[in-house]
């Protein structure tokens, strides 16, 4: 990947650089994401924590409850209050938000979740695959994304 894609928050306070391409790219259309992003959808860019690295700035990390009764850790600017990352319950992994790249064409989601609270007007091209809900990962996902992920996780 180079010199690797960066990106930051509105104010610039908060900005980062990943180390590698991610390990998988998730357009999701759950209810919880359109609330949180005020958006149809969000792009999350799947990676390993320790390849994003911080340039600027401490994002500070706010609990979001989801519809499930769990939290989200979003990660946000502490003065412009963007939401930067995330994580689902497993610090190893984080879901880098698209928009907050510089260059955010430059990335297109790998799969389409959660298409069933997708809105009405949003159409999903058959060229990439689609979810009512989600996923296997161990069926969609390239070996060598699987590969990464194990290496990260806490053994059981």
């Amino acid at each position: 990947m180079g010199d690797g894609r960066e990106g930051g928050c509105a104010c610039g306070a908060v900005r980062y650089r990943l180390t590698s391409e991610p390990l998988f790219i998730h357009c999701c259309h759950c209810l919880n994401c359109q609330r949180q992003t005020g958006s149809a959808f969000v792009i999350n860019l799947l990676i390993e924590a320790d390849r994003v690295e911080l340039l600027a700035g401490d994002p500070r990390p706010v609990d979001a409850p989801r519809d499930d009764g769990s939290n989200q850790r979003i990660f946000r600017c502490p003065t412009c209050q963007v939401a930067v990352f995330s994580e689902y319950g497993r610090p190893e992994v984080r879901f880098v938000r698209g928009g907050t790249l510089d260059d955010p064409a430059g990335v297109a989601p790998d799969v389409h979740i959660f298409a069933r609270s997708k809105l009405d007007w949003v159409t999903l091209p058959d060229s990439v695959p689609g979810f009512e809900v989600y996923y296997d990962s161990k069926t969609l996902w390239p070996p060598a994304s699987l590969e990464r992920l194990e290496a990260v996780m806490p053994s059981a």
